[in-house]
């Protein structure tokens, strides 16, 4: 874990942030005394399609019938 000080992470803060990897964390300080970290964080999977396929067995004759009741919303 490197530290930095405020101070250098003003002035090299995009520099700081293009050489963290993933996961890895870097400790502001002022004074000595940590104040804040920067973590890098890990890339996002991209979603895997068709991971449900084949989970819904069957779908209801009268799926898209309207409920007795919600008539007077239909208006």
């Amino acid at each position: 874990m490197a530290t930095v000080t405020v101070e250098e992470a003003q002035t090299r803060l995009a520099e700081i942030i293009d050489r963290l990897a993933p996961g890895e964390e870097v400790v502001l300080t002022r004074g000595g005394t940590p104040v804040a970290a920067i973590r890098a964080t890990p890339p996002r999977e991209a979603p895997r399609l068709g991971t449900l396929k084949g989970t819904v067995l069957a779908v209801a004759a009268d799926f898209d019938a309207i409920p007795d009741g919600f008539e007077e919303y239909l208006r």
